[in-house]
């Protein structure tokens, strides 16, 4: 299902960039092409039954979509946030056809949430009289010990 949907995808996304079809404007770039990959691993993962191929699809479909917007859409984040977001979407999906993985997905989901809107949240404190910006300090070390714990405690269990 992968390779043909690759093969499929790329064939043609080159035959309408030889006749010069335009259907959306910028179709023939390299976040396209991203696109494509991703779609052939959804397609392996909804179509062939290949759980596993859920996730890298999710994430690679949404790159190639967050590189083709991102600098068209005002409101599209270039943030760090939108992959964590990304891989939370593909958590979940693989969970909706599983059954596992909605506590982590949930942790991503929050952690993007976290990151895409921590300077909004930030201005709402300072508006209130607090500050919050010391938290910014500490998101690598929150990563670090989220990281840690499952790698290494949550793997004895």
């Amino acid at each position: 299902m992968f390779t043909g949907v690759i093969f499929l995808g790329f064939g043609l996304y080159f035959l309408l960039q030889q006749y010069n079809i335009q259907i959306f404007d910028d179709l023939y770039s390299w976040p396209t092409l991203i696109i494509i990959v991703g779609l052939g691993f959804l397609a392996q993962g909804y179509l062939a039954k290949d759980n596993e191929a859920i996730l890298p699809g999710a994430i690679i479909t949404g790159m190639g979509i967050h590189f083709h917007v991102v600098n068209k859409l005002d409101m599209w984040q270039d943030h760090a946030g939108v992959f964590l977001l990304l891989a939370a979407v593909g958590i979940l999906l693989t969970y909706v056809k599983t059954g596992a993985g909605l506590m982590m997905g949930l942790l991503f989901l929050a952690a993007a949430s976290l990151l895409l809107f921590f300077d909004r949240l930030a201005n709402w404190a300072v508006e209130r009289g607090h500050d919050i910006s010391l938290i910014s300090n500490f998101w690598p070390i929150f990563f670090i010990a989220a990281g840690a714990y499952f790698i290494f405690l949550q793997r004895k269990k």
